[in-house]
Formats: structure tokens, C-alpha cells, sequence
């Protein structure tokens, strides 16, 4: 995909370039993801099942171990790591546009081609979930000391007491700060170490160059993606197997919409 307003703009890194799109193409980035959704069915319905089953597994851990209140806190995170976790759909991606028939072994291994740095992209990514559930740990421990809800108790307690309202400002602001940092250092920073050998520095740098320069688009396309995951979500992660998938692809083509061609 090439975009309609062809003006770059230099990165903090004077080798890399961003360009100028508008917001016609976060909606054009959903189609080109279903669009190779449909290419490539088979591989995009293994990643998305993996999805499913993490999530699973996440919220079986989670009860076992009686935290089950911090399911939507960690629900939440999917929207810090999601680039990382669409590692090797960005492979699928690329190997389409250029005709070619995508490898699920090859997506699987994509991160071979600049190791160092993607391993540190996504550690960066974890912490910053780890930081986000130990804010979402901090601010039920000022509202709930010393409860620890049951299954049956968590909606009353959550959304149904006095301490409701104040509690989930609280979670929502500090959500969105976190959620707002990791989408800003990584919007292109992923695809980008997947598709070149750079550094880390030079890929977050350039993803928040494309931050600043497209604010309102990317505004547009962050709330896409809160909307297509949390669609997954409500459908207790069914949803999850067509629609991360989907927003991977589509992940893919904002980046070269976003980063000029090198």
C-alpha cells in the first residue's frame, strides 16, 4: 500500500523517514488485514487459536492461584504486548506482498533475522505490563485492603460497591498511560525490526517520530485495535483466533504506509 499523502517527514534518526497519512488509512489497513486473513487461512486460524489458548491458560493460572481479579487488568495488557505477540504475522504479511506462499516454520523463526534487538523490543514490552499490573495491583490495594474477591464475589466488588466509580477512573487513566506509551515506542518499532536490520533506539525513535507526525490517524487506528481486541475479548477469546490475526496484518501495512521504503 502506498499513501495518498507521499510528504516524509525525517525521524530522529536522519536515515529513516515517516511519511504523512491521513485518516482514510487505518480503515484501510483493516481491509488489507482481512484481505490477507483470507490469503493465507490456514496460518492466520493456527495463530489465532494460539491466541485463544494462551488466554485460556492465562485465566486458568489466574483462578487456580485465587488472583482471578487481576483478569482484567491482565486482559487489559493484551493491548501493551499485542505488537510483539504479531511477531510472525508481520512475516505472513511480507512474504504476501511480494507474492509469495507464507511458511508457518519460517513465520515461527522470523525473529531470526534481527534477534538482539527484537528479544530487547519485546522485554521493553513485558516490563511495561509488569508496571502496568503492579499500578493495577497498587490501585485495588488502596480501594479493596485486605479483600481478596471469589469468582461469584468479583463483579459486586469490582463494579457494584461504593468504591466503583472512583476505582475504575483510576484504572482506566493509569491503564491508558501505559497503553498510550507501549503503542507509541512500538506502533512501527516491531515491523520494522522484523522487515530491517536496525537498532532498537533507531525503530522506537522512528515509531515516535510517526506518532507525532500522524497523531490523529494513529489516535484512529490505537482505537481500532481497542476495538477489534476487545471484540475478541467480550467473545471470552473466541473472537481472538479471526481478529488478532487481522489486526496483525493490518499492523503490517501501517507500517509501510508509515516508514518511507529504504
Amino acid at each position: 500500500m502506498t499513501p495518498t499523502t507521499p510528504e516524509a517527514k525525517g525521524s530522529d534518526d536522519p536515515s529513516v523517514a515517516v511519511n504523512t497519512v491521513t485518516l482514510d488509512h487505518p480503515w484501510r489497513w483493516i481491509e488489507a488485514g482481512w484481505s490477507d486473513f483470507r490469503r493465507a487461512p490456514a496460518i492466520s486460524l493456527i495463530y489465532g487459536m494460539i491466541f485463544v489458548l494462551i488466554s485460556y491458560l492465562l485465566v486458568v493460572w489466574l483462578f487456580l492461584s485465587d488472583r482471578f481479579f487481576l483478569v482484567p487488568p491482565l486482559t487489559a495488557g493484551y493491548f501493551l504486548v499485542t505488537p510483539f505477540l504479531a511477531l510472525g504475522l508481520y512475516d505472513v504479511s511480507r512474504r504476501l506482498e511480494r507474492d509469495e506462499v507464507p511458511d508457518i516454520g519460517e513465520s515461527f523463526t522470523s525473529w531470526r533475522v534481527n534477534p538482539f534487538n527484537l528479544f530487547s523490543m519485546g522485554l521493553v514490552l513485558v516490563l511495561l505490563l509488569l508496571f502496568w499490573m503492579m499500578a493495577a495491583n497498587f490501585v485495588f490495594a488502596i480501594f479493596y485492603t485486605g479483600i481478596t474477591p471469589r469468582l461469584d464475589q468479583l463483579f459486586d466488588v469490582l463494579f457494584l460497591s461504593g468504591n466503583s466509580p472512583l476505582f475504575l477512573a483510576m484504572g482506566v487513566v493509569s491503564g491508558s498511560f501505559f497503553a498510550l506509551a507501549a503503542f507509541s515506542i512500538s506502533v512501527v518499532a516491531v515491523p520494522m525490526l522484523v522487515d530491517r536490520k536496525i537498532d532498537l533506539v533507531t525503530a522506537i525513535s522512528t515509531s515516535l517520530s510517526a506518532v507525532r507526525s500522524n497523531y490523529r490517524p494513529l489516535m484512529l487506528w490505537a482505537a481500532l485495535i481497542v476495538m477489534f481486541v476487545g471484540l475478541g475479548l467480550i467473545t471470552f477469546f473466541i473472537g481472538l483466533a479471526v481478529l488478532m490475526p487481522v489486526v496483525g496484518y493490518a499492523s503490517w501495512h501501517a507500517y509501510r504506509d508509515l516508514v518511507a521504503a529504504h
